[in-house]
């Protein structure tokens, strides 16, 4: 399954921004930053991550359901589904 153009965009953005989030979280660990603050900005970047993950799993899901209602394309399989969503839980 290949996912269109527009879901790799976004998945692409907020993969850059969980990047910069990472780079901030070094420089922060590297001054000397309190640990309350960079454990928030850690949690932030997980957040992030997950959505681009969640993103992907929408999308692929989406098009599946689209290709079974139409009868083109493979079958949906939700077992896979599923253990992709656990992936990120």
């Amino acid at each position: 399954m290949e996912l269109d153009a527009a879901a790799v965009g976004d998945v692409i953005k907020r993969l850059r921004r969980a990047e910069g989030q990472i780079r901030g979280v070094i420089a922060m660990l590297e001054s000397g930053r309190d640990c309350a603050e960079v454990v928030t900005q850690l949690a932030a970047v997980s957040r992030a991550l997950d959505r681009a993950g969640f993103k992907i799993i929408a999308t692929g899901l989406r098009q599946c359901v689209t290709a079974e209602e139409t009868g083109e394309g493979q079958k949906l399989d939700v077992a896979q589904l599923e253990k992709l969503f656990l992936s990120l839980a």
